[in-house]
């Protein structure tokens, strides 16, 4: 039996696309926020903090209900996606994005957010003392400095969209071509008891998470110089 079909390649195709583009949206939006957590010292900080992190803790299935209400027609979603003659949000592409950002948001502030705050004050103090901009000073010290985290943060919020299931199931249904990303392909592989094609997408996932930690972790003791 061929375990590999247009089905499957439909599958990671998409999955690949998700995560690419959740990645980079991750990435703009959250290197902001993570440097106004890591700066701010206002009593609400930890409040967006946690709301950022609510995704560890929640369950995909809640999570998934209420972007589902938001997303769709009588949503806020809905209403946006009137705007060029759709419905909903819901059940596309787009819907899953707005859901994988969502959901992957603390994998990757967090990293963000402790790269600058371990970056203490002396480098933007010296920068000020040069008379740099904090615009300036934010590109051209902060961010280099933080490389590390980014990194890190890309490669959490790549891998873990990659891995999403519940999410995407509750926001995106199950549509060929459109929204059945790896994770849904697994799951009905094992629904029709189609035991191989599931073994080979689950096996494959398996060793993708491995490799993404294994060179995570080992890109991080090269930086640090452990032994």
């Amino acid at each position: 039996m061929d375990v590999w079909s247009a089905q499957i390649s439909q599958a990671v195709t998409l999955t690949l696309a998700l995560a690419a583009v959740t990645t980079a949206t991750l990435l703009v939006i959250g290197t902001p926020l993570a440097w106004w957590l890591a700066r701010s010292r206002g009593w609400w900080t930890e409040i967006v903090a946690s709301v950022v992190a609510l995704p560890l803790v929640l369950p995909p299935t809640v999570l998934g209900f209420y972007l589902l209400v938001l997303l769709g027609p009588d949503g806020p979603g809905g209403r946006i996606a009137s705007l060029w003659g759709g419905r909903t949000l819901a059940f596309t592409f787009e819907g899953l994005v707005i859901g994988s950002v969502v959901y992957s948001m603390p994998f990757v502030v967090q990293p963000i957010r402790n790269a600058f705050t371990a970056m203490g004050e002396r480098p933007l103090e010296v920068a000020a003392t040069l008379r740099a901009s904090p615009w300036h000073a934010f590109w051209t010290i902060a961010v280099p400095l933080a490389r590390s985290g980014l990194l890190t943060g890309a490669v959490l919020g790549f891998a873990h969209t990659v891995g999403e299931f519940g999410v995407v199931l509750m926001i995106g249904g199950n549509i060929p071509d459109k929204t059945r990303v790896v994770s849904v392909q697994i799951y009905d592989h094992v629904e029709a008891m189609e035991y191989a094609q599931a073994h080979w997408l689950a096996g494959a996932m398996l060793v993708f998470s491995f490799l993404v930690l294994l060179a995570l972790y080992s890109s991080r003791k090269t930086r640090t110089g452990w032994s």
